[in-house]
């Protein structure tokens, strides 16, 4: 080589190289391999003998290995991996509420940063469809055979997760004409009957709202003034409409209040609230349901940005899941036409019943866009005597913003 004209320009260009050039060279090279000296590497400290060497293919053991079950099982427990870790951050949010740590309302970070986690999450996993969508319905059927009776039903996690958020129990779809804890067994059904009976996301977060600040009677009484408000601006409308003369735009401009009118009736009726929460078709609490719409009115004030910040990010998990699981209908409907399940259900025509309101938690808050109303019909808040400050509402030491909040 030392013959080489080329090689010996580039050495004599890697001779005549600037000194401050060949010092960050240098530096680039100045570090030390802690792993020499002994302790945790990567692979033990990531267990990846399990990890990587967990994906089976059981066409390989009956003799016929096809290419794409590696990529259908690397995809999969790839989701179960991030369940588990929705579920970690889900865990820590809940205990923060069960604890009474929101009181202190520095801790309210922590949860709207564990809860955007979340969604962060399941954006990846709504998109991560788009990698199984590489396999062909073909591609799929050559070894759809060797899995059954396995099945995306019987993730245990998943169903851990719609417990913990709050799926109502009395609105799941039977998978079957069964419960669907009955298709688990042992500890595993044990798990999910005692996520049943701990407090849901939904509940914990019910009862936060109902401490907002402002719907004290004796206080601000957001509401009875908020009522007071939209029905007087009704009643300005009615009269401006009456005042117009007789046209067909008069009387669907007339139509269309009438409808608001109801709505709003509705809205502070508190027994149509209680027959709305018999049927499912609300989940919050009436007071809950007040403090929710009071932190929607009122977000651009400091004492309700970070809470109206969670209440975006609850709407993002159900929005998300709805997104995911419409986008499993599409796959299962793309991959197998209307054939049964693996599992045994009917498929496709399981899977499309599951994309509804009744899977969404957090719909109420979905529901409050139908009670906007124009800006100076919100009560006004006097900055003398409602400054609901960004402070801690209990400031003993048992609602410290430190460890022991997690």
């Amino acid at each position: 080589m030392s013959g080489c004209p080329y090689f010996e320009r580039r050495h004599l260009l890697f001779q005549n190289q600037p000194l401050e050039q060949k010092e960050e060279q240098d530096a680039s090279q100045s570090g030390v391999n802690k792993a020499s000296k002994g302790g945790i590497i990567y692979g033990d400290y990531l267990k990846l003998d399990k990890i990587v060497t967990a994906q089976v293919l059981q066409s390989e053991l009956k003799g016929n290995k096809i290419h794409d079950e590696h990529l259908f099982i690397v995809t999969h427990q790839a989701y179960e991996l991030w369940f588990k870790q929705i579920l970690f951050e889900l865990d820590s949010v809940r205990q923060i509420f069960i604890n009474g740590h929101v009181r202190d309302e520095r801790n309210m970070l922590k949860v709207n940063t564990r809860i955007h986690r979340i969604v962060i999450i399941f954006r990846l996993l709504v998109e991560q469809f788009a990698i199984l969508e590489t396999m062909t319905a073909l591609d799929f059927f050559d070894f759809r055979e060797y899995l059954s009776p396995a099945s995306g039903f019987q993730s245990l996690q998943f169903r851990l997760l719609e417990n913990k958020i709050g799926v109502p129990d009395n609105l799941r779809v039977p998978y079957n004409r069964q419960h669907y804890r009955d298709i688990f067994k042992g500890r595993d059904g044990e798990l999910l009957l005692a996520a049943e009976q701990e407090p849901t996301l939904l509940k914990l977060v019910e009862e936060w709202l109902e401490r907002t600040p402002g719907l004290e009677t004796d206080g601000f009484n957001f509401w009875e003034s908020l009522e007071s408000n939209i029905f007087n601006g009704l009643d300005k409308e009615e009269q401006n409409i009456e005042q117009m003369s007789d046209c067909e735009a008069k009387e669907e401009m007339m139509a269309e209040l009438l409808k608001q009118k109801e709505v709003f009736t509705s809205l502070f009726d508190i027994k149509r609230h209680e027959h709305l929460l018999s049927k499912g078709e609300r989940r919050l609490s009436y007071k809950a349901l007040q403090g929710a719409l009071m932190i929607y009115f009122y977000r651009e004030e400091p004492r309700f940005q970070v809470p109206f910040q969670l209440l975006t990010s609850l709407m993002d998990i159900d929005m998300l899941m709805t997104k995911w699981r419409y986008n499993h209908v599409c796959m299962v409907h793309r991959m197998i036409g209307s054939k049964a399940g693996t599992g045994g259900s009917s498929g496709y025509h399981y899977l499309r019943s599951t994309v509804s309101d009744r899977y969404k938690v957090f719909v109420d808050l979905f529901n409050l866009a139908t009670f906007l109303v124009p800006r100076h019909w919100v009560p006004k808040l006097n900055p003398n005597v409602h400054t609901f400050l960004y402070t801690a509402e209990c400031c003993d030491s048992s609602y410290c913003s430190s460890e022991d909040s997690d």
